[in-house]
């Protein structure tokens, strides 16, 4: 290798590197039972036919330079890579280009294998997994038949959201704003029998656990407000005794985290589906009724429960009969209230409700105040919803709201009439999917036995190969048309049985992958419980904050479970969790996607200015967790930065007018060595805090500075170990010049990936001197150089006496003269 070429060539030297590496296996998991462990994991990515954009890269490369660090630092590190292949994507592409899915998906799963090679993703490929691959979902069947047999898997018939576009159900965190969480269609309700995960089960344990995770406050955040936990009472309404028939009870139960304002209400709500409305509708009110019942029957939850659109409902006729006072209160149904949320009805206190006071308004309704700061009417302009001290409220009024809501709760109960609750917005989790490419539910139903989950030993329950995977439009899976398939035996009796045709949620197969990665080749078990017991539960997981309330809240259930069973020694799955920013396109400042056309491909950068520029650049564009633009010529200076790494490195090796480097080390130069020890420390702390963009500045004004010292013909005598620690420093974020520097140029022996990280002298990095600022009166006057740590008596002293200093006192009273450490002196005169 000529070491006197200018810049770093890039095209030789990446591809020698990059089959070195390969053939010497060089990402594989490390067993030295001497080392401590580490599992750093990415999000289990979807490939999709678009391939790769440099935007996932912010989440591949950082959690490479993050291994690599820990590799020098002597870890086992396991860093593995599979693909959550199941799922409407690559069934949608398949059916538009009329290829099966299973071709698409292996293609795409080669794509973004290829692409993060081209990025040299430090991956152990040993350890590969694919949720498509039958002896993959041979393990996802097996745990849905755990929660099964632990009363935690249910099929019900409801009414569910309908993605017309996909023709499948969706669950609740599927749908956004209305519309397809994948296909942005609007969607709709349909009327199906599905499958369940009763997840509801671990609610207070999904909130109460995310106190001790070290996850971003913003994502423990969406999780909590997901699950939605909410502390109150259930008050239960009676209505009139000519409503009450053998199959209606008569009673009304309303949720509330409010009852000290019971005494506010004016009326109450129900949802047009309660099953009450038909019984106590009045034969006056019947038409009205039934005409805006099948009104609300087309609008989305969405649209009903918008605070922006216009209250609406009916009168049904009918009264119920206030717990406390037997006062008569009217009966509404209206569309903001809905039967999937709480009991499907609401007490109406409009003074103390915005949602109650505009139907109020809306309808002349009487508003009643019963609570005020102090416990005086203040005269109804708009709803208050504060709590205070209560009036107008019978026996109640004048003690305050946290006192009544205890008392009234108490007296309801001893009443009959209502009970302390806690209710959530989290529902069950619906799993089934009428949809071909998914890993199948492994159920059958038989005339003689009814539902019957399929032996262990029978699984994995395969997908049917065939050509015709077209949604039937019907609501029922491609799978129920291939009638060899469906037709089966009964497990428990041996008779005609018929398989369940929806395959499971893609998120099912995500939801327990991360123990896979442990023991990946194993056939007897879904994971070895001693390779589970080594490395998990994964210690740093990577991702965008896209899943908080889909995956990441999925797995911890499945988790937890499992933790359950006993089959794992953990009930959380990821101790450490970050979240990268996306990396937005500079022409629109909208994240990349190919229908926009705004994509830049890892695959363009790398062939105009090198992967170890790109992993450079991606690294140094923003803050890790920030949204970022991408700038194509910003890119240009991370190559400017390499070939001038390449110089400095390669005129090291080259005779000077003081001789061949290195040259003895006898004479240190303290300033010099000092700045060395710095960067090492800002380096590691930005490197294990996720700040590599200030990692790569404080390297880049390190080569600015050893560029400086380069150009005296004599080199400080520390040189060598600034430059040797210099590449060590860049190697995980650069790894071809690295070595091509430390192998080819230095003649060092072994690759510099495995050399140890560089360590520093917490002394070395502390300043022997420091500047001090001098200010009379808050305004700047001098500025001196004094030694580290100087005394504070003697610094006030020096600062007063300076020349300059003593022409702003001018004889005037020193009053006081304020130190602030390390920084500066405020005389103040």
């Amino acid at each position: 290798m000529n070491t006197k070429i200018n810049r770093y060539e890039f095209k030789e030297i990446e591809p020698k590197w990059r089959a070195v590496w390969e053939e010497e296996n060089a990402y594989q998991t490390g067993d030295d039972p001497e080392k401590p462990g580490i599992y750093i994991l990415d999000f289990f990515p979807y490939p999709s036919g678009e391939g790769l954009s440099v935007g996932h890269l912010r989440n591949y490369v950082p959690t490479d330079v993050y291994s690599r660090y820990f590799r020098m630092k002597g870890y086992n590190v396991l860093h593995p890579m599979g693909w959550d292949a199941f799922g409407l994507p690559a069934e949608n592409y398949a059916i538009k280009h009329n290829i099966h899915p299973q071709e698409s998906t292996d293609l795409f799963c080669e794509t973004y294998k290829r692409q993060m090679k081209l990025a040299e993703c430090s991956y152990d490929w040993s350890r590969e997994i694919n949720s498509t691959d039958p002896e993959y979902y041979k393990w996802t069947q097996y745990f849905f038949l755990m929660l099964y047999k632990r009363g935690l898997a249910y099929r019900a018939k409801g009414s569910q959201w309908w993605c017309p576009e996909c023709q499948t159900i969706l669950a609740n965190e599927q749908v956004e704003d209305g519309l397809c969480w994948r296909c942005d269609a609007v969607v709709t309700k349909k009327e199906l029998e599905q499958w369940y995960f009763k997840i509801t089960e671990y609610a207070d344990r999904l909130i109460k656990d995310l106190d001790w995770v070290d996850w971003p406050e913003s994502i423990k955040q969406m999780q909590r407000n997901w699950i939605g936990r909410s502390e109150g009472a259930e008050v239960v309404f009676q209505t009139s005794e000519v409503f009450k028939t053998s199959e209606v009870s008569g009673e009304i139960a309303v949720f509330t985290t409010r009852p000290d304002t019971l005494f506010g209400v004016t009326f109450m709500v129900l949802a047009p589906e309660h099953p009450l409305v038909d019984a106590i509708t009045t034969p006056e009110q019947k038409t009205a009724v039934s005409n805006y019942v099948n009104q609300a029957k087309i609008k989305t939850e969405i649209d009903r429960a918008s605070s922006e659109q216009e209250k609406t409902g009916v009168f049904t006729g009918a009264y119920a009969i206030h717990p406390l006072t037997d006062e008569k209160v009217p009966i509404w149904i209206s569309d903001y209230v809905m039967m999937g949320y709480g009991t499907g009805a609401v007490m109406g206190v409009p003074a103390h409700d915005q949602r109650d006071f505009g139907f109020a308004k809306k309808f002349d309704l009487p508003i009643v105040e019963v609570i005020s700061p102090d416990g005086k009417e203040q005269g109804i302009e708009t709803c208050a919803s504060e709590k205070g001290v209560l009036l107008n409220s019978g026996d109640y009024s004048g003690i305050t709201s946290v006192d009544a809501i205890a008392k009234i709760t108490a007296d309801l109960q001893a009443k009959g009439q209502g009970e302390p609750k806690v209710t959530y917005k989290l529902r069950d989790w619906l799993i089934s999917r009428q949809r071909y490419w998914g890993a199948p539910i492994p159920m059958v139903t038989c005339e003689q036995c009814g539902t019957v989950p399929v032996p262990e030993d029978q699984l994995p329950i395969r997908l049917p190969d065939t050509d015709n995977f077209s949604p039937m439009g019907n609501g029922r899976s491609p799978l129920a048309g291939i009638e060899d398939w469906v037709n089966t035996t009964c497990p428990s009796c041996d008779g005609p049985a018929i398989r369940e045709t929806d395959t499971m949620d893609g998120f099912a197969c995500s939801s327990w992958y991360f123990l896979r990665f442990a023991s990946p080749h194993e056939a007897e078990r879904p994971f070895d419980p001693e390779a589970v017991r080594k490395w998990l539960p994964v210690d740093t997981y990577v991702g965008g904050a896209e899943h908080a309330v889909l995956h990441l809240l999925y797995a911890r259930f499945w988790t937890k479970v499992m933790f359950d069973a006993g089959m794992i020694e953990f009930d959380e799955p990821f101790n450490q969790l970050r979240n990268q920013g996306m990396l937005l396109s500079a022409k629109d400042g909208q994240k990349m996607s190919k229908s926009k056309g705004n994509v830049v491909t890892p695959d363009e950068v790398a062939s105009e200015v090198g992967t170890d520029a790109l992993r450079l650049y991606v690294l140094f564009v923003g803050p890790f967790d920030h949204d970022v633009l991408w700038d194509s010529t910003g890119i240009k200076g991370a190559s400017r930065f390499l070939d001038r790494l390449w110089r400095l490195v390669s005129d090291s090796m080259t005779p000077k007018t003081s001789g061949l480097l290195p040259p003895p080390v006898d004479v240190p130069d303290r300033a010099f060595e000092q700045m060395r020890h710095k960067v090492i420390k800002k380096v590691t702390a930005d490197f294990e805090n996720f700040r590599f963009n200030t990692a790569v500045a404080a390297l880049m004004e390190y080569l600015n500075y050893l560029s400086d010292a380069q150009t005296t013909d004599i080199y400080p005598p520390q040189w060598y170990e600034a430059i040797t620690t210099f590449l060590k420093l860049l190697s995980p974020i650069c790894p071809f010049i690295a070595e091509e520097l430390w192998q080819t140029v230095m003649k060092q022996p072994g690759t510099i990936h495995a050399q140890p990280w560089p360590e520093f002298s917490e002394a070395l990095t502390v300043d022997d001197e420091q500047l001090i600022i001098i200010q009379v009166n808050g305004k700047v006057r001098d500025r001196i150089i004094v030694s580290a740590g100087i005394d504070e008596a003697v610094l006030r002293e020096t600062a007063v006496s300076q020349p300059n200093i003593q022409k702003f006192i001018d004889g005037q009273l020193v009053r006081k003269v304020i130190v602030v450490p390390n920084k500066l002196v405020n005389i103040v005169v």
